[in-house]
This record gives C-alpha cells, structure tokens and sequence, in this order.
C-alpha cells in the first residue's frame, strides 16, 4: 500500500528518526523514505549516519548534533525549523534519538517553541533486551547509564535497592566490573540479570544469571562490546517489621561487629525497607561497633 499523500516531510517539522542498532535490515521503509525526503540531517556523528546513508542511497545534507555542540546547534536548528522552513531529521547513531542522548533537549526546544515534533518509530536496545531476558515485562524502569561516581552513583544505588520494577540500565565494556561489583553489593549478588551485547550485530550475546554470577563471568571473559543489563526488581514479599523489631535486629547485628552503614544495608536487602531510615533508627541505639 502506496503512503499516504500527507504522510511527506512538511516544511518546519522535526522529524525524530529510529535508526538500526547494528542490522541494516532493521531499517524502516518510513525511515529511509524520510530521510531521503527531508532538507537536513541532524546526526549524532554524521561519519557513521554516512555510511548508513551511503548504503540506502541518500543524500541528504548533515549537519553534526552530539553531546559537545548541543548548546550551539539547538539555535541553529531552529533557525532551519523556524525561519527557513525547512524538514529536518534528527538520528543518533543506533537506536531512537533522545533515549540516554542528548536528542532531548532539541525535541524539548521544539516543543517549547511550538515546532511539530514528528516520531518516526525504530527500535532500542533498552526494548530489545528487555523482551528476550526472561525477566518481568510489565512493570520497568529504564535508568539509563549510572552517574560515573561519588554521592550520585551512590544515591542511585541506594534507590534501586528498592525498586520492584525490572530495571534497564546501559553500560560500555571498560566499565562493566565496577558497575557489577557496586550492584551486587547494593542490590545483593543473588539477583536475577540478563546481559545483552552488541545486540542485532555479528557477535550478539545474552547472558543470563545473577549478579554475582555475572561479576564472576565477566571478571574471567574480558567485557566486548555495549551491553544493556536487565535486572530483576526486588521481591515484595520481604518480612514486614515493626520499629521495634528493627531496632532489636539492628542491635544484634552491631553486636556482631557490624557498622551501622552495614548493618543497615543489610537489613534494607532483607525487609524491602529504605538503607536511610534504618540507617536513622541504628543512630538512635547505643553503637556496639565503630563505623
């Protein structure tokens, strides 16, 4: 069935475009028809969006819109939208533009100065992954990449602990052991995880066990590739403790030498409770330990 007459770039329009992840063949009759027909190609890395144009035959003009000239290329853009009414696309390099890229803050721009925004559905990794690993569907969170370290890293942590929901969360492969290491321990090294690597290219790969499994593997089988990691959320039926039942446990854990950081961790993993309110509980006892 041919398109429909207006379904056509129109002028001062932007048009957010799925790109594949690695298999061309992933690419969209809509996409390439789009490409093809807009003014300007906002790209991620116009080196890499080349090569995807080369194979499909476009020749569309680039023009280069990453994380280190955002700020720059939003006016300009606009410019293109705006005063000369042109279409313009934006890609990244794989996947759909705006998810853990900086493509959100150029639809947010076209938005907040009333430019139609038009997607042009692709696929993404949190997506692929998270269909194939086996792990509840239904209820998720995507988390993106973990911030690098410090207070955040650690504040982030802490908040997945108590996250029931299945959790998608990107990583390269350099960074892979330490982001493993800090879920294990903050998560518990029994929870459930599925891998995925270079998804939809050559060497694609799935992973499944837990966390403590995956630390042991990867520590053994250096990381190649980017991976998406899908963990299993914490389970809701965790004994449900009164005050008191806490305090009395917290004691008997900082009796066993335990700091009151880990004594609280650990009765976070073991009750679904928040690390920060029995870490406050813990401060009202008489410590047995030295944190």
């Amino acid at each position: 069935m041919p398109p429909a007459p207006d379904s056509d770039p129109k002028p001062g329009h932007l048009y957010v475009v799925g790109t594949p992840l690695g298999n061309l063949e992933d690419m969209t009759f809509r996409a390439v028809r789009m490409l093809q027909s807009v003014d300007l190609i906002a790209a991620e890395d116009t080196r890499h969006t080349g090569k995807l144009l080369a194979h499909f035959q476009i020749t569309t003009p680039q023009i280069s819109y990453h994380e280190h000239n955002r700020h720059s290329r939003i006016g300009e853009v606009l410019h293109h939208l705006q005063e000369r009414q042109h279409a313009v696309a934006l890609v990244s390099d794989a996947g759909m533009p705006g998810i853990s890229d900086p493509g959100y803050e150029l639809v947010a721009a076209c938005v907040e100065a009333q430019v139609p925004v038009v997607p042009i559905p692709g696929p993404t990794a949190a997506m692929t992954a998270l269909c194939v690993s086996g792990l509840p569907s239904d209820r998720f969170v995507f988390e993106g990449f973990l911030p690098l370290k410090g207070k955040d890293r650690t504040a982030r942590l802490d908040a997945l602990q108590q996250e029931d929901r299945t959790v998608i969360l990107y990583e390269a492969p350099h960074k892979l052991i330490k982001t493993l290491e800090d879920l294990s321990a903050a998560l518990g090294g029994d929870r459930p995880v599925t891998l995925g690597r270079e998804l939809t290219k050559r060497f694609e790969e799935f992973w499944r066990g837990t966390l403590a499994e995956a630390l042991t593997h990867y520590q053994s089988s250096a990381p190649k590739g980017e991976f998406t990691l899908v963990i299993q959320g914490v389970a809701r039926d965790a004994p449900v403790l009164s005050e008191q039942a806490i305090k009395a446990e917290l004691e008997h854990l900082l009796s066993q030498g335990l700091s009151r950081a880990d004594a609280s961790r650990q009765l976070a993993k073991a009750t679904g409770q928040p690390k920060k309110a029995i870490y406050q509980l813990s401060l009202t006892l008489n410590s047995l330990s030295i944190d």
